[in-house]
């Protein structure tokens, strides 16, 4: 078990992947998780437009079955807003291990710990080799991070090793129709394929049940019911420009122009949202 170390001692990561041609998987996902920038533009999407007014991370955070003393493993914990948004429903006795491959986002994630700061440890890890003892954990959560991960299999075994014999794995993701409408136009002005459908076929609401059960006897789907009615054209476009590595001027514009003129029709622009969490038990 990593012990909780002062955060000025976790160490960076070695970054030995260069980006020659068409950008390789891992090395957009450095760029894009290197900090909260990218993902902070695209939260902010969801938290300005969602027509569900309960909210994703209490949802999630609801699922979650925690005796007050338990110990979790939140596995690409990202900026910690799941603790940041809950942080007087954990337990006295609980205590946190923030996991993620980021330093930046491990950074940002202790600044939005609060008073659970004392119950938590932080540690630059990968989800395919975990440095924390067998069974050492009540339960481990990784919220929208395991279609990011290149050899699922191993991570969920991992998972699966370091959790208890009476643990619980939390695994959130999306399905193949979530944000379909913005996919449709970033990919008509941007030109580029569907990372939304990528990450659903990596380990999606449809296809990541089976991979669950290769180490799991009990798996259940849980869904949770929301969509986006977005107002304005720039944090579409802020969106979009987050997920790309560079967008040219005549894109942005051209995107802009096709979104305005659906706003005066239409008054809003109604998207999709996919979302649930896997709930897996030996």
């Amino acid at each position: 078990m990593v012990g909780n170390l002062p955060f000025d001692e976790v160490h960076h990561a070695d970054d030995d992947v260069t980006a020659q041609g068409p950008e390789p998987y891992a090395a957009r996902l450095r760029r894009q998780y290197s900090d909260a920038d990218n993902l902070n533009a695209r939260l902010e999407l969801h938290r300005r437009f969602s027509t569900n007014p309960y909210g994703w991370t209490r949802w999630v955070f609801d699922q979650i079955s925690l005796a007050p003393e338990a110990r979790v493993l939140d596995l690409g914990c990202g900026t910690g807003l799941l603790w940041k948004a809950n942080a007087g429903r954990v337990g006295a006795s609980c205590h946190l291990m923030l996991a993620d491959r980021s330093f930046g986002m491990l950074r940002e994630a202790r600044g939005n710990l609060g008073n659970l700061t004392s119950r938590a440890s932080l540690a630059q890890a990968d989800a395919q080799a975990l440095p924390f003892v067998d069974s050492a954990f009540d339960a481990v959560i990784a919220n929208h991070m395991l279609y990011h991960v290149e050899d699922r299999d191993c991570a969920i075994s991992e998972i699966r090793r370091v959790l208890r014999p009476a643990g619980i794995f939390y695994a959130a993701t999306n399905g193949a129709a979530h944000l379909r409408e913005l996919d449709q136009i970033v990919g008509r002005f941007m030109g580029v394929p569907s990372v939304l459908d990528q990450n659903a076929q990596r380990f999606g609401l449809e296809t990541g049940e089976a991979q669950l059960r290769r180490h799991f006897g009990k798996v259940e789907l849980r869904r949770y019911k929301d969509s986006l009615l977005v107002t304005e054209a720039q944090p579409l476009l802020d969106y979009a420009a987050s997920s790309m590595r560079s967008v040219t001027k005549e894109a942005l514009e051209g995107m802009r122009a096709f979104i305005e003129e659906q706003l005066r029709d239409e008054g809003g622009i109604r998207i999709s949202k996919d979302a649930g969490a896997f709930i897996s038990r030996r």
